[in-house]
């Protein structure tokens, strides 16, 4: 296998398309901001942009004018309340993003059609909802065994979907622990996959420890490593989430002005996530104390 290490300006520009369905997952933890940030560096347009609980990396990527379409469940700022670019949009007549809503499951299942190559995916969770009557995506099948009457949601099959991992390999092979949420499924359902890690390790540390690997190098387009690159969310053994941001981002959002002067100093005003961290020492606040966990015995 090849080397498959750039940085994370080479991955946006030579991965992520105009007009491409982008994925980037990771519930609550290992949200990888530093890819949303680049994506906005380089203007990236026409994006459909799809994930569980569009929080505030495609509220700053709505409102930098990424996207055209959110497909999502769920919409908001995890503990605080709205996501005000994203209302911005939706809320104004015409509205200015077109959006393809599902519960968290219908997410999930979506996904883990997709990644495993099938048209559709049966559940029941819409059954006295009226999501279905908002969304015509949401098909009934009958089921061929007992008859039942059940939902079913198409499979999606993203152009590229970002994961950010603890630690990776040369060759892209990921390690992920703590909260997962659904990035195998979004990855192995893409047709391109960046991996970004907080540290890269040699191949020897990922098969000692083999079990941990979420995603494995065959099915990864290429590896970055950015330290700190899932901030403000947290990566477990790292850094912690950084609750006072998500509190402060309700304002900053609240106006186009407000958040343009964000963008304009956190993203625009900076040429990459190195220089992010060198404008805000403060947040070495958030690093992690160690904790370390027994390893295993893989021996025979």
């Amino acid at each position: 296998m090849k080397n498959k290490v750039v940085n994370m300006s080479e991955a946006v520009a030579s991965l992520v398309q105009n007009g491409d369905t982008l994925v980037i997952e990771g519930f609550t933890h290992l949200i990888c901001f530093a890819a949303a940030h680049e994506i906005i560096r380089q203007g990236k347009k026409d994006l459909t942009l799809a994930r569980l609980t569009p929080d505030l990396i495609y509220d700053q990527m709505l409102a930098a004018g990424t996207a055209k379409k959110l497909i999502f469940s769920w919409a908001g700022n995890p503990g605080v309340g709205s996501l005000h670019a994203f209302r911005r949009l939706v809320e104004c007549k015409p509205r200015k993003i077109e959006i393809e809503e599902y519960s968290h499951f219908g997410m999930v299942a979506r996904f883990s059609a997709g990644a495993a190559n099938l048209p559709f995916w049966p559940l029941r969770n819409y059954m006295g909802t009226d999501i279905p009557g908002h969304n015509p995506l949401i098909k009934t099948v009958t089921c061929p065994f007992t008859g039942e009457t059940l939902a079913a949601v198409p499979g999606l099959r993203p152009d590229i979907t970002v994961v950010h991992a603890q630690r990776a390999d040369r060759f892209g092979n990921a390690q992920v622990w703590g909260l997962l949420g659904v990035q195998k499924e979004a990855a192995f359902a893409s047709k391109r996959v960046i991996v970004v890690a907080e540290e890269l390790v040699d191949e020897s540390v990922i098969r000692n420890d083999p079990n941990r690997t979420l995603i494995p190098g065959s099915i990864v387009s290429a590896v970055v490593i950015e330290p700190w690159g899932a901030h403000p969310s947290y990566a477990q053994g790292y850094y912690d989430r950084d609750n006072d941001f998500y509190v402060k981002w309700d304002q900053v959002a609240r106006t186009e002005e407000s958040l343009k002067e964000y963008l304009d100093r956190y993203v625009f005003g900076v040429k990459n996530r190195h220089e992010y961290m060198q404008i805000q020492p403060e947040l070495l606040r958030l690093k992690a104390k160690a904790q370390i966990s027994e390893g295993v015995n893989y021996g025979y």
